[in-house]
């Protein structure tokens, strides 16, 4: 693998630390500016619909210039956001932060999933793409704990000051480590919106917000899962984040793995493997070790789907990826706002906390329904127009566009 996945790894790494660090700083930023831990939770809310939002809008703008002056504007925003976050004087500059820093996110990883493709051979495209998210991972293995723990023992500004020295990490080795890749030739903003006229792409993007909302159905609300159904003390819930983002590392390189030989089947093992483990996880909630078992499982199964859906929207959107593959991102994290709400809406009900699990099984057994119905649609229409190991080189760069 080339070392320019690296560069992309460790801005990964920054982006996911600053996503997800902050969940666990609530309490500190709501005392420091004197709100409440609900209003706090506005830099939550604000951080998803930023990555939504701003994924298409800084992907079209950035249809100017080359992927690599793009990805380097991207951790440009990315550092200026955290920090402002470092220094808000108040809740509501904080606030701003955050939302800036979430400009970059749709758009580092969709525009750095195309450049990871490009930089490996045709039957090695879902691999680079796994590597590039494995920063994503880590950063819930190391970086959201360390953060935590840095902002709780010397503050959270300290924590948003080495996340955004982290970003000027990745800025430089995208700067000496990744390629100068000129945009694709003729492709303009037009070419990239008809990929949306795809109906492949839509299920992709489709298949996105079900499975991985399934995975965070379950894991918005584990802590009050943890500590009130399975008997875990409230320290615990930092090690069993631990133990899921371990799995997603796992899950990530597997799913990469084989996804690059067999892409659909991998989401039909992954996908329905994920909806029985997410079923039966109101059943194993109830006693520490197979909870601790199935939360490990979650992650795994749940990033075992990331590198084969985006994979697939790059397929699908041959010749004009890069919008769609910064769009598939924030499907992403439209997956993580909707089951967040179910997931609400069935614990408000009075169906008790393990009820988000059910809602979660669903939403990826339907990602399941979805695959198969995007497989026999592509059957019917003549087979796949992607890459399949064991081409012809000749026959590989008719097929591959991008």
């Amino acid at each position: 693998m080339p070392l320019a996945l690296l560069a992309l790894a460790i801005g990964a790494f920054g982006i996911g630390t600053t996503e997800f660090v902050i969940m666990g700083l609530l309490p500190e930023v709501a005392a420091d500016y004197g709100v409440s831990i609900p209003t706090a939770g506005y830099l939550v809310t604000g951080y998803a619909l930023g990555v939504m939002f701003g994924a298409p809008l800084m992907t079209v703008l950035g249809t100017k210039i080359s992927r690599k002056r793009m990805l380097m504007l991207l951790m440009g925003l990315f550092i200026l956001g955290n920090l402002l976050s470092a220094l808000a004087p108040a809740f509501s500059v904080m606030l701003i932060g955050r939302i800036v820093a979430s400009l970059a996110h749709g758009a580092f990883f969709g525009i750095g999933s195309v450049v990871a493709a490009d930089l490996v051979a045709p039957d090695k495209k879902a691999g680079a793409i796994a590597m590039m998210f494995t920063g994503l991972t880590v950063a819930n293995v190391v970086g959201v704990p360390l953060g935590t723990l840095v902002g709780q023992s010397v503050g959270w500004r300290v924590t948003f000051g080495i996340v955004a020295a982290l970003g000027v990490v990745g800025l430089a080795g995208i700067a000496r480590l990744v390629p100068d890749m000129p945009k694709a030739e003729g492709v303009r903003l037009r070419h990239e919106l008809a990929a949306f006229k795809n109906v492949q792409v839509l299920l992709a993007m489709a298949m996105t917000v079900l499975g991985f909302g399934g995975v965070f159905a379950a894991i918005t609300y584990i802590a009050p899962m943890m500590t009130h159904v399975a008997g875990f003390a409230d320290g615990s819930v930092t090690w069993l984040l631990v133990l899921f983002g371990l799995g997603m590392v796992g899950g990530n390189l597997v799913g990469g793995r084989f996804a690059d030989r067999a892409l659909m089947p991998m989401l039909y093992v992954s996908l329905g493997a994920l909806a029985v483990v997410l079923a039966l996880f109101t059943l194993t909630a109830h006693d520490k070790l197979l909870s601790a078992v199935t939360i490990a499982l979650i992650g795994a199964l749940g990033f075992a789907t990331v590198p084969p859906l985006q994979k697939r929207v790059l397929d699908q959107a041959h010749g004009a990826p890069t919008l769609a593959s910064a769009v598939n991102i924030g499907a992403f994290n439209l997956g993580n706002a909707l089951s967040a709400w179910l997931g609400g809406l069935v614990i408000a009900a009075g169906l008790g906390y393990t009820a988000p699990n059910w809602v979660g099984a669903a939403l990826a057994a339907g990602a399941l329904l979805l695959a198969f119905l995007s497989a026999a649609l592509e059957r019917r229409a003549g087979g796949p127009s992607t890459v399949v190991t064991g081409a012809a080189p000749a026959e590989q760069r008719a097929a591959v566009h991008h």
